[in-house]
């Protein structure tokens, strides 16, 4: 009888702990709201007026439903960065890839469920450049009564670095299709929105994170930048590194930090100096060379609670400046990004099924009977595998794909190059400059496991691309420069504790290599998400086949998708 009574109450309680999932419900109002920075005011795309985004917070196991009403003048998607959608890749957001856009009026309901994940990721805009303000944190606790694999910080901060244009960024980026030309860069970096003390009219509004002596506080920094790498310093305080891009990392202590854009890191700070104030400082990492960037630093105040007042002001004290890497400090990148591992061994998948190597990198495209903005009379151009990615117009490719309508894309991309070269010379020929425009998936198997290496070129400029596969999380089995070697560099693999990312830096003039199980299916898009690349089509897409019975296949479409 007790055994009985004993597997009963084991039973309910295992049915309890999978059935204690919430299912979060929210709207957001696309809209058009007026901000104030740098001295002017005009409008902005914002959700629900707020900018930054409002931040959504779950557990692990929860279903999120977004009613996203478009009450603002353009389109609109919304990407939920780093979730893995799990068949549900209608609810993943890039425009004519996963779903035609919400118009003006219209509005859709992102239905997904959040399993196997925690910590840190986003949701911003995939329509255009509307994710220069369209944007907030997407925070995953552990579900029930699980805890972190550290210890529970005294309060925890999202820190949302961004970018702030004294103009329309519809405009900036619709100007510089018009003609060609690299689109102008941005005015000023923020941190939550805001740009800091060291711009004109900003100080008023400086974020201030009040801490107090002792404590410990876990800042979920977020680059939701457009087009800018960041470093990122706090004033005599170490960061120990335990998360990116909502996995668990090896514990590591820096004083200095690397996030491209899509990418998320979390980090402990314990507040162990002086009371005083500190800025958070961040500014880029800008690996091209020629290429022109935003040089500002944005900074944030980490004020230790002292009740006196030492922010500035009349008879104010100056918060502590950190130290920050020089703009093009590769090697402190290199060393960040190289310190990253997962917090134990890992199954790493195996046999490799698909061994692909794609090259990522700029180009240029002749401008028949005119001259364009780029460089001589040029228009500038991105690719992979020199295919410049080029979105449907009528139709996403998600739908054509599962209603068979020709004509949409197809599914010849190459597994690499179709002309293999010295990719990271100094002078390559003229005649490798110019990609080609389509729009051209890969096919992959249900269970596939996919090898691949992102090697970057030095056509027009080499640099560091941030390059996130949409549905999926990969290992990060070695990154190096120059061209990849597989006879020599396979043997720098890390077969045993490999970070685990949803957005990989391949260093500038140099490679990476990820490794993934392809068992979601749908339309993934992968592109570099520095914003201006994907727009000169710095992108590709995978198409995963369904695999064996319903847990293996995409669900149907929602009923109130959105018509192109």
């Amino acid at each position: 009888m007790a055994t009985w009574l004993f597997s009963l109450l084991l039973g309910m309680s295992v049915l309890f702990a999978c059935t204690n999932a919430e299912v979060h419900k929210h709207e957001f109002i696309i809209q058009e709201t007026p901000v104030k920075r740098l001295c002017n005011t005009h409008n902005i795309i914002t959700v629900n007026g707020q900018f930054p985004g409002p931040t959504i917070e779950v557990k692990e196991g929860d279903t999120l439903v977004i009613n996203v009403v478009n009450q603002a003048k353009y389109n609109v998607t919304i990407h939920w960065h780093g979730i893995r959608q799990k068949r549900t890749a209608w609810a993943d957001g890039p425009e004519f890839v996963t779903q035609c856009p919400v118009k003006p009026g219209e509005s859709y309901k992102y239905r997904f469920t959040i399993e196997g994940q925690e910590g840190t990721l986003w949701w911003h805009a995939h329509s255009s450049w509307l994710r220069a303000t369209v944007y907030g944190a997407l925070i995953i606790y552990p579900r029930g009564n699980n805890s972190y694999p550290f210890e529970k910080p005294s309060r925890e901060v999202p820190v949302l670095l961004g970018e702030w244009w004294n103009a329309n960024p519809i405009d900036v980026i619709n100007e510089a299709q018009r003609t060609g030309a690299a689109p102008n860069v941005s005015d000023a970096l923020t941190i939550n929105g805001q740009p800091g003390d060291l711009f004109n009219c900003s100080s008023d509004d400086t974020i201030t994170i009040p801490v107090k002596a002792g404590e410990t506080t876990l800042f979920r920094f977020i680059n939701s930048a457009l087009n800018t790498e960041m470093f990122v310093s706090i004033a005599n305080h170490k960061m120990m590194v335990v998360g990116a891009d909502a996995s668990y990392l090896k514990p590591f202590t820096t004083s200095v930090i690397m996030i491209a854009p899509g990418q998320t890191t979390d980090v402990l700070v314990t507040m162990d100096q002086a009371i005083a104030s500190y800025y958070i400082a961040a500014r880029a990492y800008a690996s091209a060379q020629g290429v022109a960037f935003d040089n500002t630093t944005t900074t944030a105040i980490l004020e230790y609670d002292c009740g006196c007042t030492t922010k500035h002001g009349p008879g104010g004290i100056p918060p502590i400046f950190p130290s920050l890497p020089a703009f093009n400090d590769t090697n402190t990148a290199t060393a960040f990004t190289t310190s990253l591992r997962s917090p134990s061994k890992v199954k790493i998948p195996e046999p490799v099924d698909e061994d692909l190597f794609f090259t990522v990198g700029l180009g240029l495209l002749n401008c028949p009977g005119k001259k364009c903005g780029g460089p001589n009379g040029t228009r500038f151009a991105a690719s992979m595998n020199n295919f410049s990615f080029v979105l449907p117009s009528e139709v996403s490719i998600l739908q054509a794909h599962q209603y068979g309508l020709e004509g949409v894309f197809t599914t010849d991309f190459p597994a690499k190059p179709q002309v293999q070269f010295d990719y990271t010379a100094q002078n390559i020929s003229q005649a490798l400059y110019q990609p080609v425009k389509s729009t051209k998936v890969y096919p992959l198997k249900f269970g596939s496991v996919v090898q691949l290496v992102l090697q970057g070129t030095s056509i027009v400029a080499g640099e560091n691309h941030p390059i996130h596969i949409h549905g999926y999380d990969f290992y990060i089995l070695a990154e190096g420069f120059g061209n990849f070697d597989p006879k020599k560099d396979t043997a720098k693999f890390n077969l045993v504790d490999p970070p685990m990312r949803n957005t990989v830096g391949v260093p500038v003039n140099g490679w990476a290599v990820i490794r993934l199980v392809a068992d979601n299916p749908g339309v993934w898009l992968m592109h570099c998400h520095l914003d201006v690349h994907i727009t000169w089509g710095l992108a590709m897409a995978f198409l995963v086949d369904n695999g064996v019975g319903e847990l293996e296949s995409l669900e149907p479409p929602p009923i109130d998708y959105p018509v192109c």
